[in-house]
């Protein structure tokens, strides 16, 4: 699929696509003849594993260093001793991710707060 369906489905721009793929995180499965970036189902699910660590913060040198390790996981080919360190990896990122997300959370709650607080002083 072109660039365009692929920023359609996971709601992404055209430019975040390209940039992805400029910083090397993201890389086409191929191009048409004319140059234009083809995409599979499987680049789709890495963008979308992309697009859900973007909210909470990781840098994209995480991120290639994230997929680096999901992409040793899905070879079979890769020796065990890399699967292993990828799963430990792998571990602490989701240790990290939880953490990030607890952080989201209470800045969503004194949002919420602040909101409320609004709310009462023009009532």
């Amino acid at each position: 699929m072109h660039i365009g369906e692929v920023a359609t489905r996971t709601e992404l721009s055209l430019r975040s696509l390209r940039h992805w793929e400029e910083v090397g995180l993201l890389r086409p499965s191929g191009r048409t003849d004319g140059g234009f970036r083809l995409y599979t189902e499987a680049d789709v699910d890495k963008i979308l594993v992309i697009r859900r660590m973007k909210p909470l913060g990781f840098s994209i040198e995480e991120m290639k260093a994230v997929m680096s390790d999901l992409e040793a996981l899905d070879d079979p080919a890769a020796a065990d001793d890399v699967r292993a360190a990828a799963r430990l990896r792998l571990a602490e990122v989701q240790e990290d991710a939880s953490q990030r997300r607890l952080r989201l959370v209470r800045q969503l709650e004194m949002a919420d707060e602040f909101i409320g607080l609004l709310e009462q002083r023009r009532a």
